[in-house]
């Protein structure tokens, strides 16, 4: 009861006077209460008291290692649940840190329980410590309010190549707090999410293709049409480049993967056929089914991209400038976004040794001066 009226002081010190009162005349109660029992009375009391308070702590400790071990068995469940599920690996780790803090957070209010301390007493510190730890960690709150956004609306996900403002990088982690980049050459940029949840993103591996664009200059006199076919005899024979429709490309690519992936398939079919039991024919019916329901959702969703007009994405090559010692002409082409820099580096490198070979060349800037011979 003393220990109970101490929490209830610390957790509302505007009831001072009235709970100092009480702990006064608690302690008034027990002195009197001593000064009237024996040596051996105490004694005795002492040994009760000790033994109570120490199979309470025994209790607790066994109730907390009981609840570790229930704690992490759930958490192993939820795990094996989300993957199996293939939900986003990002949320995947936020659910699994919220649960695991809500579970022992559970666990150490009941143990102080079992302890004999009054628990509304103590959920009231945690409240009063939480708004003060609240106020004080305004910006940490925003960038955990960025957290969740992001892992709801998922502007950009784990893996993905993303830009904010000066840094840019792969998505490595997503954390309650903080996102992780990796940049190309192996750095990590840790950023708060509070601002990635307000500010502008630019997100490369949103989209499943992107649009490459080379400006090549080339002397004055040289033949634009002859520049034309180069470039387009170049991205043509890229089996990488899309050739005029994205639809088709893609097509032609999940076409690809699929004979691929049915040759590997029924060579492991035709090795373990004869392993299989009942049971194992009858899971393979059921894997059976369920690749005949992703077929079919992928039928419908080809039937509504088929409503949809296509856009022409043929390579093309422009001149778009006559600049003071060069003419530019544009080069531009489309091309899956993982296939995006092997393309522009590749291209690049087949344009600078194609377009001397066929008489067009790269002028260095420059300039004529005329003299005029004076009178």
């Amino acid at each position: 009861m003393l220990l109970n009226n101490i929490l209830a002081f610390i957790a509302d010190p505007a009831a001072g006077k009235e709970v100092a009162d009480s702990i006064s005349n608690e302690l008034k109660y027990s002195a009197s209460k001593l000064s009237s029992l024996s040596f051996d009375e105490i004694i005795q009391k002492i040994v009760d008291g000790a033994v109570d308070i120490g199979m309470r702590i025994l209790i607790a400790i066994v109730v907390f290692y009981i609840g570790k071990l229930i704690i992490n068995k759930i958490h192993s469940i939820v795990k094996n649940v989300l993957i199996k599920h293939s939900i986003d690996k990002s949320l995947t780790t936020f659910v699994l840190s919220l649960v695991k803090i809500t579970l022992l957070f559970v666990l150490i209010v009941s143990v102080i329980g079992i302890l004999g301390i009054e628990t509304s007493s103590f959920i009231a510190i945690f409240a009063s410590a939480g708004v003060a730890i609240g106020m004080a960690l305004s910006g940490t709150l925003q960038n955990f309010a960025g957290g969740v956004l992001i892992l709801f609306i998922k502007p950009y996900k784990i893996g993905d190549y993303i830009e904010f403002g000066t840094y840019e990088g792969t998505v490595k982690e997503i954390q309650i707090f903080n996102t992780i980049l990796n940049t190309p050459d192996n750095k990590s940029i840790i950023i708060p999410n509070g601002g990635l949840s307000t500010g502008s993103i630019k997100n490369y591996s949103k989209e499943e293709y992107r649009r490459l664009n080379w400006d090549v200059s080339i002397a004055y006199g040289d033949d634009v049409d002859v520049a034309r076919k180069v470039a387009l005899d170049i991205l043509r024979a890229d089996d990488r480049v899309v050739k005029k429709y994205r639809e088709d490309d893609r097509e032609m690519r999940q076409n690809r993967n699929e004979l691929a992936r049915e040759e590997v398939q029924q060579a492991a079919e035709a090795e373990t056929e004869h392993k299989k039991s009942w049971l194992g024919r009858t899971f393979s019916k059921k894997s059976k089914f369920k690749a005949d329901v992703e077929k079919w959702k992928e039928e419908q969703a080809e039937k509504i991209e088929a409503k949809i007009p296509r856009v022409d994405c043929s390579p093309t090559v422009s001149l778009v400038s006559l600049a003071d010692s060069s003419i530019v002409v544009s080069v531009r082409a489309w091309t899956r976004s993982e296939f995006y820099w092997s393309v522009l580096y590749d291209v690049n490198e087949k344009i600078y040794k194609e377009f001397p070979k066929n008489g067009l060349s790269f002028p260095f800037p420059q300039m004529d001066v005329h003299v005029t011979p004076a009178n």
